[in-house]
């Protein structure tokens, strides 16, 4: 049956050779691109036609026109197969071209072809189902970052503006383009949609022992070092958001509370998928880097931020309440220093008797003048009239 199986894929690869070569070659249409692609995705399940594939690369570093070839070529393969070799090698190859950092790929957009509902159509689909899982999955991710990196480009070009500078040589005045920086906001939902995609890749593994084949593994090396690229710009990305939080608003520290938790977990996760993929014997992942946590005081200090509290604030308060302190009771000292009009007499130290070491307060303390005021005869005596005698 293998036997069988082998024949008949190269069959139809000598076949779809055949047809590549009657092709005429136009704008969007290159039959050596064609004839590449199709050694590159045979219907070997074993090996990879490397060379093919560093054809295929070489051509687009050479010119960014050769990407409309590519893609017609891709799609016209894709377009009738169900097989799970091919989709695999498709996929492998369209991952090595975003890899390829060539601005034109961000003029892509969604991929050619749709691999959302595969199912390989020549073999059993009870043994099967695992890679059909992983095909749909390597597709969805490699499908919204093509997606994400066409918003992320039509955002940048309206970032863009022209202006005019004067050459001072010669005094002309030459047009550049100048683009602003992103603001806290556009930045941090970049990292959202960051996260989104390691979501979306940690998703791509094998679910059952008769998935774990050698070509799958080969993606799995691939998967393993986009990994690696996008946890470590979600890391740096976070880096510089921290600094800037300081000067930030309540709005901008909640999203980075968000997904500093959210990196936190993903950390987590990371270090779960690390251990599978050294069990099935993905190579890239036995010297994987150890997974950084992200410090408690650092998300400590965030919901501070968001609470409207920081150190210096809790210091600024405990300062005010102790002016506070100070102040009222300056007042009630000002208050007690008043004088007060009365007709008790105030005890002293010769009012209180002290008797066993006991102090006692004197019965009744009189005035000392008033027996002498009473002794003194009272004379009348008038008023003068001021008024009169001026």
């Amino acid at each position: 049956m293998k036997v069988w199986r082998k024949a008949s894929g190269l069959l139809k690869d000598q076949n779809s050779l055949w047809l590549a070569s009657l092709s005429k070659r136009t704008s969007f249409r290159n039959p050596e691109m064609e004839a590449a692609v199709i050694k590159a995705t045979s219907h070997d399940e074993f090996t990879i036609d490397m060379k093919n594939v560093d054809r295929v690369y070489k051509w687009l570093h050479l010119s960014p026109s050769h990407l409309k070839s590519l893609i017609w070529s891709i799609s016209l393969r894709m377009e009738k197969t169900r097989s799970w070799v091919i989709a695999i090698k498709v996929l492998m190859l369209m991952h090595g071209v975003y890899s390829s950092k060539i601005p034109a790929i961000q003029r892509i957009g969604r991929l050619p072809f749709d691999l959302s509902n595969f199912k390989d159509g020549h073999l059993d689909p009870s043994r099967i189902w695992g890679i059909n899982a992983f095909i749909r999955a390597y597709f969805t991710y490699l499908d919204k970052k093509s997606s994400l990196l066409f918003t992320n480009l039509q955002e940048r070009r309206n970032l863009q503006h022209l202006e005019h500078v004067n050459d001072n040589n010669n005094n002309n005045y030459n047009i550049v383009i100048v683009e602003r920086r992103y603001s806290m906001i556009q930045d941090l939902v970049l990292l959202q949609k960051l996260q989104f995609l390691l979501d979306m890749l940690l998703e791509i593994r094998p679910l059952c022992d008769t998935a774990i084949v050698p070509l799958i593994l080969e993606a799995m090396d691939c998967v393993m070092i986009e990994v690696f690229d996008v946890y470590s710009r979600i890391c740096n990305g976070i880096a510089r958001i921290l600094l800037r939080i300081y000067s930030a608003g309540k709005v901008e520290a909640s999203m980075a509370l968000r997904i500093v938790q959210k990196a936190t977990i993903q950390g987590e996760e990371l270090s779960i998928y690390f251990d599978l993929c050294r069990s099935i014997g993905v190579k890239n992942a036995i010297e994987c880097p150890r997974i950084e946590q992200i410090p408690e005081e650092d998300i400590k200090e965030l919901e501070e931020i968001i609470n409207g509290v920081s150190e210096k604030d809790v210091q600024m308060c405990k300062d005010i309440v102790v002016c506070e302190k100070t102040s009222d009771q300056n007042r009630e000292e000002q208050n007690k220093l008043r004088t007060v009009i009365t007709d008790d007499w105030e005890k002293f130290d010769e009012d209180l008797m002290q008797n066993d070491g006991v102090i006692k307060v004197a019965p009744r303390a009189t005035n000392p003048f008033e027996t002498c005021t009473n002794n003194v005869p009272s004379k009348p005596q008038e008023l003068p009239d001021l008024i009169s005698f001026l």
